[in-house]
């Protein structure tokens, strides 16, 4: 299901959520990248979809991650590609996350779940927009809207030199938050009728 700014609008009247869906409009006419606070289950990649729809980039693909769904020695395969020959089992050459999503969005979903290494190949992307496939020799430019989400204190994590903090100021220039539904009670009849509807 993907929903514009305008439908979101339809999940909700609190002002905890209209507020969000304001600074959300706002920041989909930037090309900033966007940290997304929010608990899980709170509706994150739907959030981050109608962003993307409202922006310059709706023509171009969303891509979504989830940093925590795929395995730390995978990650850095799945989003920069990789040559043939590359590791065991590497028997074609194959596109990465990055070459997919040029042109458009790519929400990485619990980035504070991305090994150390991978943050390091990360800011290189954020800061160069380009990156190398796992075994290739050549740079490959890229061109995408970074938004990211957490569900944790992503402060801390740097505090305790678990996360890049090059990296976070990087990923957090703007700060959106979305609040969790014990937050807006008052938003829960409307949701069982939109949900109901479909």
């Amino acid at each position: 299901m993907v929903l514009n700014l305008e439908h979101l609008e339809a999940l909700g009247h609190s002002a905890t959520l209209l507020d969000a869906i304001e600074w959300a409009r706002l920041v989909a006419r930037s090309d900033l990248p966007v940290m997304l606070l929010a608990e899980t289950g709170s509706g994150k990649e739907l959030f981050v979809r109608a962003i993307h729809e409202a922006s310059d980039r709706a023509q171009g693909p969303f891509v979504a991650v989830n940093c925590g769904g795929i395995p730390e020695n995978l990650l850095e395969s799945e989003l920069f590609g990789h040559e043939k020959g590359a590791f065991t089992g590497a028997v074609a050459s194959k596109k990465g996350l990055f070459e997919v999503a040029d042109g458009g969005t790519l929400f990485f979903d619990e980035i504070g779940n991305i090994a150390s290494e991978v943050q390091a190949k990360l800011l290189r992307v954020v800061q160069e927009k380009e990156f190398m496939r796992v075994g290739g020799l050549d740079n490959i430019k890229t061109d995408v809207r970074i938004i990211c989400a957490t569900n944790v204190n992503l402060r801390n994590k740097v505090a305790l030199g678990e996360f890049r903090q090059d990296l976070y100021y990087r990923l957090n220039v703007v700060e959106l938050r979305l609040p969790s539904l014990r937050e807006r009670r008052s938003d829960i009849p409307r949701l069982i009728r939109f949900f109901n509807e479909r």
